[in-house]
């Protein structure tokens, strides 16, 4: 079937040209690329592609790895505008979790479609990789994939990880790897946590970076192909124009698209790389609810962990009691009572302490009632925790007692060693 595919989207191109010529000329209050940048500093990396006209892809069939939030700051898709133009073959979509267009829910995909919009093939990526991924790059009949995709800033949000296998999958096919770059929204200041060691190695986290890298996918594709792929990836990193490393998302100017259907705002990123710990608990993280990650709790909490941690002082973290009941996942349609983690200064903030230091007062405060979620299917790593945070050291150090400083400490030597070799491969400047 896919091999008709090629000619129905190719006849589409020419309707599609003509669909944007006269939506641009219809009037309807919708900016133009070109309005909107002149009112920006920032360009992120696929503007700078459409800037050159393309000239970076010229005369090559392209294939892209993307989802929502693949836009322009005029909330236009990237792929179709670039269906729309004569200027770039694009001929294939491959989508992550997820789906291309978003439309599946945590640990799910759209599946192989032709797209309605544009008429493009779209493969399904999720959860492939090796040689399979290769195929499908393969069958594609693609020269060039490219990967622009809004990343959360933490080591186990897995778009980073689909970057990874497409790259290593691009290197299987011998095609060319672009990747069109796009702000850290919890800034790239520094590295934060734990790192990823082989034994634990998931899809959650493949390579040995710390929980939250401070990087963008761009800088991460740089240290990808370097550290842990050989150098054998035939890269290309579209640099943003105008990013500097200490800025948050809002200060991009850019409108914020849900990367995933339980990210809803830039406030749910500054926090999960922390309270996404709770995933390896039997404590809700928050999903169900209008604000995950930073809704925290179980039907057996109560106002004693609110007290507790606010006793703590954590720099630029304050907490209130909470009751909220999950309308899916964990404890559903059960009434939980918690806290909601606030972050009252961005610069101060460290999400892993911070969630670490949940983890040590509930473990404390309810050590009859809190427990670790077990993996009953991955008997050689049975503990969720541990695939989260690389290890068993945040674990066995918390169920021996310890304190917060002495976990932080357990991570301390490898954070510093991960941080020098990040350091090699950053791009833009400003921060750590």
């Amino acid at each position: 079937m896919e091999q008709h595919l090629m000619g129905h989207f190719l006849s589409r191109r020419s309707i599609l040209s003509t669909a944007a010529v006269a939506v641009a000329g219809t009037g309807m209050g919708i900016p133009s690329l070109d309005d909107r940048s002149r009112h920006r500093t920032l360009q992120t990396g696929v503007q700078v592609l459409m800037s050159d006209d393309y000239e970076l892809v010229r005369g090559q069939k392209v294939g892209i790895v993307t989802n929502p939030t693949g836009i322009l700051p005029d909330l236009r898709h990237e792929v179709d505008v670039m269906a729309a133009s004569d200027a770039i073959e694009l001929t294939a979509v491959f989508g992550p979790e997820h789906g291309f267009r978003g439309a599946a829910q945590a640990g799910g995909s759209e599946g192989f479609y032709v797209d309605e919009q544009t008429g493009l093939p779209v493969y399904d990526a999720y959860q492939k990789s090796g040689q399979a991924l290769a195929d499908i790059f393969t069958r594609s009949g693609v020269d060039t994939i490219m990967f622009d995709i809004q990343d959360a800033g933490a080591r186990f949000y897995t778009y980073i990880w689909s970057m990874f296998d497409s790259m290593q999958a691009a290197v299987l096919a011998g095609k060319r790897f672009v990747v069109l770059d796009r702000p850290n929204p919890i800034s790239g200041r520094r590295a934060y946590g734990p790192i990823m060691t082989p034994q634990f190695s998931t899809f959650v986290g493949r390579e040995a970076i710390s929980q939250a890298h401070g990087m963008t996918v761009g800088e991460l594709a740089r240290l990808f192909d370097a550290e842990f792929l050989g150098g054998q990836v035939d890269l290309t990193v579209v640099e943003m124009r105008g990013w500097k490393r200490d800025q948050v998302y809002e200060d991009s100017g850019l409108p914020w698209v849900l990367p995933s259907p339980n990210m809803p705002t830039v406030d749910t990123a500054i926090v999960y790389p922390g309270t996404g710990m709770f995933e390896g608990t039997n404590l809700s993280e928050g999903r169900g609810t209008t604000r995950p990650f930073e809704l925290i709790g179980a039907p057996y909490v109560d106002h004693r962990w609110a007290d507790a941690l606010n006793e703590l002082e954590l720099p630029g973290a304050a907490f209130r009691p909470a009751y909220f009941t999950p309308t899916f996942s964990k404890h559903v349609n059960t009434l939980c009572a918690g806290v909601q983690l606030y972050v009252t200064d961005r610069e101060a903030f460290d999400p892993v302490k911070t969630g670490v230091a949940m983890l040590v007062t509930a473990k404390r405060v309810y050590p009859g009632d809190f427990a670790w979620r077990y993996d009953s299917y991955d008997p050689a790593r049975p503990y969720w925790i541990d695939k989260l945070t690389g290890s068993t050291q945040v674990r066995t150090d918390i169920d021996a007692g310890k304190g917060l400083d002495e976990v932080e400490r357990g991570w301390a030597g490898p954070l510093k060693e991960f941080a020098d070799k990040r350091r090699r491969h950053l791009i833009y400047r400003g921060g750590n």
